[in-house]
């Protein structure tokens, strides 16, 4: 069966968006390179987002005017967005508006993964809700050394150590990558 998983970038301070929802933050200090994401990628087989993530790459990528780039990014995956409204959708992309709660999509977004992974892309709080229904299996959180003021938390949950085992940390360049195993 398909893994969920939260793979996603954090300031020091535990933000992942800026109170205006930008990530431009990120990108101060570079790409950890060292850093596998194309064989993290290489097991996905759906992506997951909530609509202030999606927006965000939509905009800030220009995908809109330049649709053909979703595909460079994220391949031929389907991806869920969650949102209790209407977006607009870069043509030519298998991208599929879902409104309500996660245990209301789990089914198709896991029939849709078959056997490959399913990554939560963003934000904080929709992972929060995988871990509400059960459904998280792992969190992977690579941390830059940026504090932000406040913003989006990476995680809206109180959840304590005894529902997550680190099962490694890695030092990639001005960057820690941890990943957490969730106990459910």
């Amino acid at each position: 069966m398909s893994r969920v998983v939260f793979y996603t970038a954090t300031s020091f301070n535990g933000f992942i968006a800026t109170p205006e929802n930008s990530l431009d933050w990120l990108f101060e200090v570079g790409t950890p390179d060292a850093v596998d994401f194309d064989g993290f990628l290489a097991g996905i087989d759906v992506l997951v987002s909530g609509s202030t993530t999606f927006e965000w790459v939509v905009n800030h990528e220009n995908l809109m005017a330049e649709p053909e780039k979703w595909k460079t990014f994220y391949g031929e995956r389907p991806t869920f967005v969650f949102s209790s409204r209407e977006l607009e959708l870069p043509p030519g992309n298998d991208i599929r508006l879902v409104e309500g709660s996660v245990t209301e999509h789990l089914d198709q977004i896991r029939a849709a993964a078959g056997d490959g992974d399913i990554w939560v892309i963003g934000g904080g709080d929709l992972a929060g809700q995988f871990l509400d229904a059960g459904a998280l299996d792992e969190i992977q959180v690579t941390m830059t050394p940026v504090a932000l003021t406040g913003g989006a938390p990476l995680f809206p949950r109180d959840i304590r150590s005894d529902r997550l085992e680190l099962k490694s940390a890695e030092k990639f360049d001005q960057f820690a990558h941890l990943i957490f195993q969730v106990k459910n």
